[in-house]
């Protein structure tokens, strides 16, 4: 009888293994968690000029918006790269390599909703609207995480929640909608990579 319990956990684990990108290291959470926050006040103390809210900005030359592009696109950069490091680390470390098909599958789910998120937050913040900008970078980050959650661990599910919750939070209290961006992108992230660096990384390092 316990033989075959084995025997059902083994397949289990094997057919987890070939449906589920499980190469996600905690670190690149962390990591992004950080690069965001260091983002944030970098815009918020050195690009957007003094006096100017979230909510609505008196000026917004197109030099402040490059900026602030630039701003977004290192702290992007920044979050692949560690992601992409982290978890090569990982697969090659446990021989855990997910197969092309699988990354196909996980990277279209998490990209239409990036990308579509990404144009609405142009859009926004090409129309002074800097509220919208952010919440909708959260509404859609959590979307491309709920779609690609089925395709990797479980807490991810509940991530993608968070940052839903946080997105609609920014557009009913604009006036935290940086706060809720930090919380969302920073703090999310750090506790999730924590969270899933202790559950998934330690005990296997």
């Amino acid at each position: 009888m316990n033989k075959q319990l084995e025997d059902i956990k083994a397949i289990r684990e094997m057919m987890e293994r070939s449906s589920k990108f499980l190469s996600l290291s905690g670190l690149s959470g962390i990591t992004a968690g950080v690069a965001a926050i260091i983002g944030a006040f970098v815009a918020d103390f050195y690009i957007l000029t003094p006096g100017n809210t979230l909510a609505s900005t008196n000026e917004n030359t197109v030099h402040t918006l490059l900026l602030l592009l630039a701003d977004a696109c290192i702290v992007l950069l920044i979050s692949i790269s560690a992601g992409m490091y982290f978890s090569w680390k990982k697969a090659r470390k446990s021989n855990n390599k997910p197969s092309a098909a699988l990354i196909r599958k996980t990277l279209y789910n998490l990209g239409v909703p990036l990308v579509t998120g990404g144009i609405f937050s142009l859009v926004f913040l090409l129309q002074n609207d800097i509220t919208m900008a952010l919440a909708m970078t959260l509404v859609f980050y959590g979307l491309a995480l709920f779609c690609v959650s089925k395709y990797t661990y479980d807490e991810i599910h509940y991530l993608s929640l968070g940052e839903i919750v946080l997105g609609i939070a920014a557009v009913i209290w604009p006036t935290y909608a940086f706060w809720f961006w930090i919380f969302g992108f920073g703090f999310f992230h750090i506790s999730y990579g924590a969270l899933m660096y202790i559950k998934y990384d330690l005990n296997k390092g």
